[in-house]
């Protein structure tokens, strides 16, 4: 059986890329120690979130986002690990930059980018919450550690199943799902917290509909709203961290069969588009949907 040991990674993200690089390498670092094949680390971990850490691109240091990158590169070089890093992309001038994770191998290279396809808001009558600060992206990202196929997804995107379905159709068997539900709330009460409830639910939902592990992490600034978790393919949750408290998980994830696969029967046929399972009749009481 493939397996892939992943370290799912929380620290307080804040509007430094300094602090937050001396975060990245030093959990990379302890991920290294534990034998981490992957360090996944949260929704713009090293840039800091645009609109949540920071007002805006404009008190983004680019130059220093660019130098911490390369730091970042070169451990994951020396370690020789891979690095899912959570960052803001610069785009030309005048486009509003993606909300990024970056895929470096175990060679320092960066070899794929993950751009977050559903930015919070709405564009009209002017562009809100992630929108105004943030251009959404258009496309999977997957790549191979060890022969396991990994995908990546970002915050928001958890609200939508296709994207996951298209994940499965692509052979994905350990997806990195990057989160950033702390510091800000939409809400005016700060007592309210759906997402404690929501995320950890769904995540176990989207990883057994479609049978791959799921490392779900988030920033731990205050208010966070749940700890980074990990879930098995069955939809169980396998390991937690603390809230409000830096940390690394880690967890073997098991590639393979060998987890209770309620759906695994017709999840094939399902995603060619055929939505029941055997095999339909002909029959004038099928077909009288009135009659008793």
């Amino acid at each position: 059986m493939k397996t892939l040991r992943v370290a799912t990674c929380q620290f307080s993200v804040e509007p430094d890329v300094e602090h937050n690089c001396h975060w990245v390498l030093k959990q990379m670092a302890q991920a290294a120690r534990e034998d981490a094949q992957i360090a996944h680390f949260s929704e713009c971990a090293l840039s800091g979130y645009l609109g949540v850490d920071l007002p805006g691109e404009g008190q983004l240091d680019w130059a220093a986002l660019r130098h911490a990158t390369e730091r970042i590169q070169e451990a994951a070089r020396r370690l020789k690990m891979w690095v899912a890093l959570g960052s803001t992309h610069q785009l030309s001038p005048g486009v509003r930059p993606h909300n990024s994770v970056y895929v470096i191998d175990s060679r320092g290279r960066i070899v794929g980018r993950y751009d977050k396809r559903y930015c919070t808001g709405e564009m009209r009558p002017a562009p809100t919450f992630d929108l105004a600060h943030y251009s959404p992206g258009g496309h999977c990202t997957t790549f191979k550690i060890g022969g396991v196929r990994c995908g990546i997804l970002i915050c928001y995107d958890y609200r939508f199943p296709e994207l996951y379905r298209e994940y499965r159709r692509l052979g994905v068997e350990v997806l990195l799902q990057s989160f950033h539900n702390a510091r800000a709330t939409v809400v005016d009460d700060p007592k309210y917290n759906i997402w404690k409830t929501i995320v950890p639910a769904t995540m176990s939902c989207r990883a057994a509909e479609n049978y791959f592990w799921i490392s779900a992490n988030n920033s731990t600034t205050r208010p966070s709203r749940w700890a980074s978790f990990a879930v098995r393919p069955d939809g169980q949750v396998v390991g937690r961290l603390k809230l409000h408290r830096s940390g690394v998980l880690l967890t073997e994830m098991q590639v393979g069969p060998g987890y209770f696969d309620a759906a695994g029967p017709w999840r094939d046929s399902t995603l060619k588009g055929q939505l029941h399972s055997g095999q339909l009749v002909d029959d004038p009481r099928s077909r009288d949907v009135t009659c008793l």
